[in-house]
């Protein structure tokens, strides 16, 4: 069963760690973050929590200075901070049988799963807490943040698995309710101060969808890891396709002129929407094409200036 570019392993994606190395997507510089654009320069970056009230010391800066407690106990109170230690990661990662297609390199699911899976990798790296929420048309599995490598080895057994039970005979109908479900388990967990990274084709996305990815935007930073085959950008003009879902199966002939307009406008029309939804959404776009590594790509695209979907 594990042919590549139809199905991945744990091992495959526990073996992207070492690819890991030097990528990160914390911001170095303003104009070169994952979030950079026209409505977001920057990640937020770590915080600062609280830490204690103590007398007050030559050469502290003095807009530290607690002047309620100041005044109660009559002499100079300042307030310490410390940088948070890590910053929480999400990454939803969908599995569902609208991602069981490829035309080229490999399948939607499995570029999925390897992109998910390479970010886990980067945030762990950098320090920070790594989780995620994986489904697919049935299932949601939520996996809350910790910073391990256990964490991550339990993220991608939960991409692998749902990753090896599509089929493109199965009986599971593309329930495109799932993603909004997912979405929501996502909003359960990230309440605040996450980078939440998700990897769909977004099928099924609407109106609702649009109103989580401002939920989960408006105290978090939100990145969109849309992965897409070459189809939606030009559809062939010769052989034959055939498209299934659950027990309903087409085989449409593209050298027939009278379904090419209409198989070429279906494909650039659902990335044309998904697009817009994600402007509409003030959300940053990342397009990860099934074509190419998935790691070339993630290098390339942290290598220059985000296209931001806004």
């Amino acid at each position: 069963m594990q042919h590549r570019g139809v199905y991945v392993s744990p091992a495959d994606l526990m073996a992207l760690e070492f690819k890991a190395t030097g990528l990160t997507l914390l911001p170095r510089r303003k104009s070169r973050s994952v979030l950079a654009g026209r409505h977001a320069s920057r990640m937020r970056g770590r915080g600062l929590n609280f830490e204690e009230i103590r007398n007050y010391l030559p050469g502290d800066d003095i807009r530290t200075i607690d002047w309620k407690i100041t005044l109660r106990l009559g002499k100079p109170q300042v307030r310490t901070y410390t940088e948070e230690r890590d910053r929480p990661a999400l990454f939803v990662v969908d599995q569902r049988m609208p991602m069981f297609f490829g035309s080229r390199r490999s399948l939607k699911s499995v570029t999925a799963a390897e992109l998910g899976a390479l970010g886990a990798w980067m945030v762990l790296k950098a320090g920070d807490r790594v989780g995620g929420v994986v489904f697919n048309d049935n299932e949601i599995r939520p996996i809350r943040p910790h910073r391990s490598r256990s964490r991550v080895q339990v993220l991608c057994q939960a991409i692998a698995t749902m990753n090896q039970v599509l089929r493109p005979d199965s009986s599971v109908r593309a329930n495109y309710e799932q993603l909004d479900r997912a979405l929501e388990t996502a909003l359960g967990i990230a309440h605040h101060d996450h980078l939440v990274c998700i990897v769909s084709d977004f099928a099924g996305a609407g109106e609702r969808t649009q109103q989580l990815l401002r939920q989960l935007r408006a105290h978090n930073d939100v990145i969109a890891g849309l992965v897409f085959d070459p189809l939606v950008q030009a559809a062939p003009q010769s052989g034959r396709l055939v498209v299934t879902e659950g027990n309903l199966q087409v085989e449409v002939n593209l050298g027939d002129r009278t379904v090419q307009a209409p198989i070429a406008s279906f494909f650039s029309g659902r990335l044309r929407d998904v697009t817009e939804l994600l402007q509409r959404s003030t959300v940053p776009l990342f397009p990860i094409t099934t074509a190419e590594e998935v790691v070339d790509q993630v290098r390339h695209l942290l290598g220059r200036r985000m296209r931001y979907a806004g």
